[in-house]
């Protein structure tokens, strides 16, 4: 398991707690590390463990997870948060989204779906149903980054185009031909001009601004 991937669950309901074990335990590849019934627990023990990914609800007492993503983004916690919520929470998504959230699942996801999407943001991707892109793109109107684009350089624009495609560091890497530590400091340069929080609002830009391959 030393190269497992590491999921600390985050949710106030025991059972669905218990429940997401149970579905992760199964995988030869992931290993749940710790387990916090509210935000502000959630953020200490991401602190403590350092997992990869956080499966967080965001309706919790206390802290909630919209709340504790803006603690863990101000942390500089490296963690890949995916939103677990309920169909009808759906409008919740956004803010998490906006806060940092690498995406969401719903909480009667199948199994194999949730250990796909704990894989899937731990590798970089980001997981958006086309309905909250498109709440998020309809926020995003007159936002900042407006205008922008042409403070990007031409493999800048590249590098915007394949985050849009859900590419991670690595994929872009070999796509590009460059090396990891390179397309970091594309994306955090293209983070800085474009005056965006993270590679969500940089997806959502470049569909935005039809920066796309």
């Amino acid at each position: 398991m030393a190269d497992a991937i590491k999921v600390l669950l985050v949710d106030d309901h025991q059972v669905v707690r218990r429940g997401l074990r149970t579905f992760l335990e199964v995988q030869d590849d992931i290993q749940v590390v710790g387990e916090a019934a509210d935000g502000a627990e959630g953020v200490a023990l991401a602190e403590e463990l350092k997992p990869d990914v956080v499966l967080m609800d965001v309706k919790m007492p206390g802290m909630d997870g919209v709340e504790a993503l803006r603690r863990l983004r101000d942390l500089a916690n490296p963690a890949r948060v995916l939103i677990v919520t309920s169909f009808t929470e759906q409008r919740t998504v956004v803010p998490a989204l906006r806060a940092g959230a690498a995406g969401y699942v719903y909480k009667d996801v199948d199994p194999d779906a949730l250990a796909g999407a704990i894989r899937s943001v731990h590798a970089g991707h980001i997981l958006l149903q086309p309905e909250v892109a498109g709440a998020l793109l309809s926020q995003d109107e007159g936002s900042s980054g407006q205008g922008r684009g042409g403070a990007l350089t031409e493999r800048e624009r590249e590098v915007l185009g394949l985050i849009a495609d859900g590419r991670s560091n690595r994929e872009i890497a070999r796509a590009l031909v460059l090396s990891e530590k390179t397309v970091k400091t594309h994306v955090s340069n293209i983070l800085m001009k474009l005056d965006l929080a993270d590679r969500t609002q940089a997806a959502l830009w470049a569909v935005r601004h039809g920066v796309t391959r």
